[in-house]
């Protein structure tokens, strides 16, 4: 069976290029979270909204959470 690429997909490359900014953005919150101390359970918080709001989460810890890390 042989494979052979005739066309190249710029939109998928595309695609491919925000898929991969968008999960080194959230590893990338995600690692600052732990990192970072935090006053009481907003630590905890901080990670749920990670972990379950995957595309919000990370914007919203940039521009809000790193704000109130205490280190």
């Amino acid at each position: 069976m042989e494979f052979q690429l005739d066309s190249f997909s710029f939109g998928l490359m595309i695609w491919q290029i925000i898929l991969f900014v968008t999960l080194f953005f959230w590893l990338f919150c995600v690692i600052d979270v732990l990192r970072n101390s935090f006053n009481g359970n907003d630590k905890l918080v901080w990670v749920l909204v990670l972990l379950f709001v995957p595309i919000l989460g990370p914007l919203l810890y940039f521009f809000i959470g790193k704000k109130k890390n205490y280190d």
